[in-house]
C-alpha cells in the first residue's frame, strides 16, 4: 500500500460544487501532506502508535480539514469550506 489522499465523509460532496481553482490548490496542498506523511511514517502499516491530529489548511478561496490514518496511509480530506476570497 502507498499513501494516498482522499475525501471523506461529505466533503466529497461538496467539493461537486466547489471552484475548480479552489479544488486545484486544496488537492495540491492534499498532495503535500501526503508527501509529509509519507516521510514521516515510512511504513503506516507497522505503526503502533496513536494518529496524528489532523488540521486546517488555508488555501486561496477557502479552507479544507484533514486527518491522518497512519494504519492506512491515508490523508482524508473530511471537510471543503469554500469562501470565495
Amino acid at each position: 500500500m502507498s499513501w494516498k489522499w482522499e475525501y471523506a465523509f461529505g466533503a466529497e460532496e461538496s467539493a461537486r460544487t466547489a471552484p475548480a481553482g479552489f479544488l486545484s490548490e486544496a488537492e495540491r496542498k492534499a498532495d503535500e501532506l501526503v508527501r509529509a506523511a509519507e516521510a514521516f511514517h515510512v511504513d503506516g502499516r507497522a505503526h503502533g502508535g496513536t494518529d496524528p491530529k489532523g488540521g486546517d489548511i488555508i488555501v486561496p478561496g477557502g479552507m479544507f480539514t484533514y486527518q491522518v490514518v497512519v494504519p492506512s496511509e491515508r490523508v482524508h480530506i473530511v471537510q471543503i469550506t469554500y469562501l470565495g476570497f
